[in-house]
């Protein structure tokens, strides 16, 4: 059973940084896919960043230039680093994992379909 064990939340006034990282274990998947979706209140789940086993990522428009994902050399960490943080990026932001994925993209319906999923993280940022 895969488990995933999402850190780095927290509260930062606009322009500020944070990092999250997202700890996969349980899995003995060669090729999946890892990635952060979010999710406001009153709004829908928004696809943020998405790495595929090989490297591959991709970003949301909204976060382009802003927000690095990237994955240790164990590949079983994914991290995301926030920087220029806008009130708008104030979410839940969960990690998700899928192996043998179709697609890897930073669309929510990546995630939507997703097999396993954290608990989330909560992200506040201030103006």
């Amino acid at each position: 059973q895969v488990q995933l064990v999402e850190s780095g939340g927290g509260s930062v006034p606009s322009g500020g940084s944070l990092k999250l990282s997202c700890a996969a274990s349980g899995y003995t998947y060669s090729r999946f896919c890892m990635g952060w979706f979010r999710q406001a209140p009153g709004k829908e789940r928004e696809g943020v960043a998405a790495i595929d086993s090989d490297g591959n990522f991709d970003y949301a428009d909204s976060v382009k230039g802003r927000f690095t994902i990237s994955q240790e050399n164990s590949k079983s960490t994914v991290f995301l680093q926030m920087n220029t943080l806008k009130p708008e990026d104030t979410a839940m932001y969960y990690c998700a994992f899928e192996p043998h994925p179709a697609v890897c993209t930073a669309q929510y319906s990546t995630f939507h379909y997703a097999s396993h999923r954290g608990q989330g993280t909560q992200v506040t940022v201030s103006s």
